[in-house]
């Protein structure tokens, strides 16, 4: 899963919100000096991402792209999901999305200090731009696509994932939708024996 379902899935905890968010940014075990609730979200959000990568309907969604996008074709569906968090916000939350993240780029800044240099450097183009809100529109998703191309050297073409998505839209849709409830059961689950 991308960012917006990471944060999501940590369930309003702030310090379990921050670990789920950095866990990209840890290597390793190398966590104990982060607080043991940050260390809890970092183990959860690999919970979650172990759980995804083996789950039957996320492998189908992958499977549609991979003809055109080999190994990328996982990481494009976790930016898919994420759209489709966003675009049916209001199915999952009763706090709007803009209220919501609004608070996670709050959160962010006052515990600034203690995230990875990669998250550092990476937090005020993701405010800047409103990243997680702009998700919920295709040019959004459009715009996060062509970045992670950008960091491939322009060698995944994921900046042309826009027009499969329009094509079986209602596919990954379904395909979420399915999944992601599934996937909230694991993570509460998860969250509570951690």
């Amino acid at each position: 899963m991308n960012f917006l379902a990471h944060i999501y899935l940590s369930f309003g905890d702030q310090e379990i919100t921050i670990g789920n968010f950095i866990a990209d940014s840890i290597r390793g075990n190398k966590i104990d000096h982060l607080p043991k609730r940050i260390q809890k979200g970092i183990r959860l959000h690999r919970e979650i991402d172990t759980y995804t990568d083996t789950h039957t309907i996320p492998k189908i969604s992958s499977k549609r792209l991979h003809k055109n996008y080999s190994h990328y074709s996982r990481v494009i569906v976790d930016i898919y999901y994420d759209h489709f968090l966003a675009k049916n916000w209001n199915d999952y939350s009763d706090i709007p999305l803009n209220i919501f993240v609004d608070d996670f780029y709050k959160l962010l800044e006052n515990n600034y200090i203690i995230l990875p240099d990669g998250v550092q450097y990476m937090m005020p183009y993701m405010i800047k731009d409103n990243w997680l809100l702009n998700y919920a529109k295709m040019d959004g998703i459009q715009k996060a696509l062509t970045g992670l191309n950008r960091r491939t050297n322009n060698r995944s073409k994921m900046n042309f994932a826009i027009v499969d998505l329009e094509e079986h839209y209602s596919e990954f849709e379904s395909e979420f939708t399915a999944f992601f409830d599934e996937l909230i059961t694991f993570s509460k689950q998860k969250f509570k024996t951690l």
